[in-house]
């Protein structure tokens, strides 16, 4: 009886053992049956023992780091440009390309023009009359434009070839007496090879040279025409705001027979210089032009002040005082006075 009991303790644990035994294969497989890959490793994790956390522990990550990227790169202001290389395309970033319509000389409407000594009689050679009863008011137009015909000419890229082309028409707008007639038009084709320079004098900075040949003409024919052909070389200079152009010329000689008008340099002399200055979205200019001659000496200066009306459209003001202010005029003398509106500017 000892025995049989002392054996049956013995197998005790052993059948405790077993019913584990069995209890873990059926847990396992329970854990197999988990379709999700998550909860079968925590079932796996808790049949074998492992012992498991109370709670997840928050993932600690390392402190996110801004992503660290060059400053960028500030852009250059854009360069400011001056007038002369607006004009003459001096800088690569005014540079527009060939074949475009650009202005040349001023444009501008005076539909009122004061003049102290009308020029009465300026054919009376010809025609044979005492005067042509001309009013002391009167209108002038001008329009005028050029075009760049090519970029990099003998292939250097400081040279640029232009034409250039001026009208400037002078009407008897309110003279009934004579039918209101169109007094005097002149006509001023021209050729330009710009080259652009970059040099000091005298403070100032030597911007272009300008190579120009140049026909001006009132289209008329026979006793009543004038005109003359002349080459030139223009220099431009600038230093602030402020534009200095200086163009000696000379006249290309004609047939004695057939000049039009063989002392015209006599009153318009060999040359003529410019001022030009800009404040903001005013300018003034004035030009000068004298025959350098001790006897006779003749010359001319012109005024002009353009200021702001409205949007794009300016104001003008132009004063001029000498010979030659046109072309049937050049050796006449007056002032004049003209108030009107300025299209756009020229230099």
């Amino acid at each position: 009886m000892r025995m049989r009991r002392l054996f049956a303790t013995a197998l005790l644990p052993l059948a405790g053992l077993g019913a584990a035994h069995a209890a873990s294969v059926a847990e396992w497989e329970s854990c197999s049956a988990i379709t999700a890959d998550a909860d079968r490793l925590a079932c796996y994790d808790r049949v074998s023992g492992r012992s498991q956390p109370d709670a997840a522990a928050p993932a600690t990550t390392a402190p996110a780091v801004a992503a660290s990227s060059p400053d960028p790169v500030a852009e250059p202001d854009p360069k400011l440009l001056s007038a002369l290389s607006r004009h003459w395309e001096l800088d690569d970033e005014a540079k527009q390309g060939a074949f475009l319509f650009r202005p040349h000389k001023p444009n501008y409407f005076l539909p009122v023009k004061f003049s102290n000594r009308p020029n009465n009689m300026p054919f009376h050679n010809a025609l044979g009359q005492t005067g042509l009863g001309l009013d002391a008011v009167e209108t002038e137009l001008q329009l005028s434009f050029k075009v760049k015909a090519m970029e990099g000419v003998f292939g250097h890229d400081d040279f640029d070839l232009w034409f250039g082309y001026t009208t400037t028409s002078y009407w008897q707008a309110y003279n009934d007496t004579i039918s209101s007639p169109f007094r005097e038009t002149n006509y001023e084709p021209e050729a330009m090879l710009v080259w652009r320079t970059d040099y000091s004098l005298a403070g100032f900075r030597g911007r272009f040279v300008n190579f120009g040949l140049v026909h001006q003409s009132n289209g008329r024919g026979e006793t009543l025409s004038r005109s003359w052909n002349r080459a030139y070389a223009q220099l431009g200079f600038e230093r602030g705001n402020l534009a200095v152009l200086v163009r000696p010329w000379y006249r290309i000689p004609e047939n004695d027979r057939k000049d039009d008008n063989p002392d015209i340099g006599k009153s318009l002399g060999h040359g003529d210089l410019q001022l030009v200055y800009r404040d903001g979205r005013q300018s003034y200019s004035l030009l000068l032009r004298n025959n350098l001659r001790r006897e006779n000496n003749r010359g001319a200066f012109e005024l002009s002040w353009r200021f702001p009306l409205y949007g794009r459209l300016s104001g003008y003001v132009q004063f001029f005082s000498g010979y030659g202010e046109s072309l049937i005029d050049y050796d006449h003398v007056q002032q004049t006075l003209g108030f009107g509106i300025s299209l756009t500017e020229g230099i």
